[in-house]
């Protein structure tokens, strides 16, 4: 949703709700959800019903794609991090690793979705974490949490903005929710969840066909 040129610097991004006018989203994908927005607040206008707005932010946890390529970072690191056989291997990253997001656990997004619904504040609110990290970092964390030694290898590939963070001041102003885990809380038991994918799928690929 946020225009592109708030987001060419890793290290300070403005995702602040009130910036994502004058509309210039990085994708087709942001249009479509500012789009969505002004269709929702129509509706509302037109015909007398409630609504509530969301924007979210990197929502990952167990039980989420983790595989096939449309996987959020967290879980796509956590797998690649599974699949290292032994306590040390390598891993891939596109880009240089460096550029920056912030990644929020589903039970803080349920938690901020449902304090937003119960409010009587329309929003839009950013339901994210504040919490930001560099892709690389993100990899040293999940390493950490998987005990293993991890080299990072940085290849060419698609990196999306350079920064992106959520501004959470105007959900914590009008609705009084902030996240209370960190990511390494989030991240450990999503790290448990993927690993045991990953090990049920190699087991059934062990099989003998017939």
């Amino acid at each position: 949703i946020y225009p592109e040129h708030n987001q060419l610097d890793p290290s300070n991004p403005n995702c602040e709700e009130s910036s994502a006018y004058p509309a210039n989203p990085d994708s087709d994908y942001g249009w479509e959800k500012l789009f969505s927005e002004r269709l929702y607040l129509a509706h509302a206008r037109n015909y007398d019903f409630r609504v509530r707005i969301g924007r979210y932010h990197n929502i990952f946890g167990p039980e989420g794609t983790w595989i096939g390529g449309k996987e959020k970072a967290p879980a796509a690191i956590c797998r690649k991090v599974a699949e290292v056989q032994g306590d040390a291997g390598q891993i891939d990253i596109w880009g240089d690793g460096q550029q920056t997001r912030s990644f929020l656990h589903i039970d803080e997004c349920i938690e901020g979705t449902l304090r937003v619904m119960r409010s009587d504040r329309t929003g839009p609110f950013n339901i994210g974490s504040e919490q930001m990290v560099t892709i690389n970092q993100l990899v040293d964390m999940v390493a950490q949490i998987a005990d293993k030694t991890i080299q990072i290898n940085n290849i060419p590939g698609p990196e999306g903005v350079r920064g992106r963070n959520s501004n959470n001041s105007l959900i914590s102003l009008e609705v009084g929710w902030k996240p209370e885990k960190s990511l390494e809380e989030g991240l450990a038991p999503t790290y448990r969840w993927i690993c045991g994918q990953v090990q049920d799928q190699e087991t059934r690929n062990s099989l003998p066909l017939g």
